[in-house]
């Protein structure tokens, strides 16, 4: 089965998101084994840096809006050729501040939801929801219209 990391910098203090959240990683667990790991703010993204790198395992996304913006169909054909490798996938949302270019650097992709800037608790919604539909998607769901 494969395996999912959502490396996030910060915790959410809001129980709707965090709600949304366990949501649809109760959906992914019927095409994955999906693991949080919340890691502390750090006093600058640097020090975050540190604690991202120890916690990547797999190919690693790095969510930034410098990244590249794909379709849903676009990210589901990316999912599956890594999934198809054999690669774990660690997902990286940093703090408020952002990421490190140190982060973005050592990460395997960059992506991008958007041109805007979204909450990162919020942010955390979006990534699990557009996961569990790629792998709807890959599956030939109707879930995905």
């Amino acid at each position: 089965m494969q395996k999912i990391y959502f490396t996030v910098v910060g915790k959410i203090k809001e129980s709707f998101y965090r709600e949304a959240v366990a949501e649809y990683v109760k959906r992914l667990s019927r095409f994955a084994k999906v693991e949080i790991k919340e890691l502390p703010e750090g006093a600058n993204l640097e020090a975050e840096a540190d604690d991202i790198l120890r916690n990547c395992k797999g190919y690693v996304i790095a969510l930034a809006v410098e990244g590249e913006k794909l379709s849903s169909e676009k990210l589901a054909e990316k999912l599956q050729k890594i999934t198809d490798s054999g690669k774990e996938i660690t997902f990286v949302i940093g703090s408020s501040c952002g990421l490190s270019d140190r982060v973005k650097g050592a990460a395997d992709y960059r992506l991008s939801f958007s041109d805007m800037t979204f909450p990162h608790q919020l942010m955390r919604v979006i990534l699990a929801e557009q996961v569990y539909r790629a792998f709807m998607i890959n599956t030939g769901s109707t879930y995905h219209k």
